[in-house]
């Protein structure tokens, strides 16, 4: 399984990016998927999930009303839509997938490998 993230760059504030991660691979199904960010000397944080349940998403406050995460199941896709963007918002992000291989019984927790949004004031 490989999950390849897309959509970084460098960007003004103010400014918006959308940030794609398409699974590949022997996927039976996706639980939760994610975008994580870690911004240098800084801990990994969790940005935003998404359930496959009930499509219920979460975000850290600082991204809440600016960043909409969305998923596509057919293309194993997870997006994160990111508007009004800010300085503070620079950092490598993440995707993470919760995937169950198939002729597997349980879930693992799958990662891209990081794409770089700068946001420059």
């Amino acid at each position: 399984v490989q999950l390849q993230a897309s959509g970084g760059g460098l960007v003004q504030a103010g400014g918006s990016l959308r940030l794609s991660c398409v699974g590949s691979g022997t996927i039976g199904s996706i639980d939760v998927m994610g975008w994580y960010r870690q911004a240098p000397g800084k801990q990994r944080e969790l940005v935003a999930s998404i359930n496959r349940s009930d499509d219920k998403s979460n975000y850290v406050d600082s991204v809440k009303g600016r960043f909409t995460i969305s998923r596509d199941n057919a293309k194993k896709t997870v997006y994160l839509q990111m508007n009004s963007l800010k300085p503070e918002d620079t950092a490598v992000y993440y995707c993470s997938q919760r995937i169950r291989l198939v002729g597997r019984l349980s879930y693992t927790d799958y990662w891209g490998q990081g794409t770089q949004v700068t946001v420059s004031s």
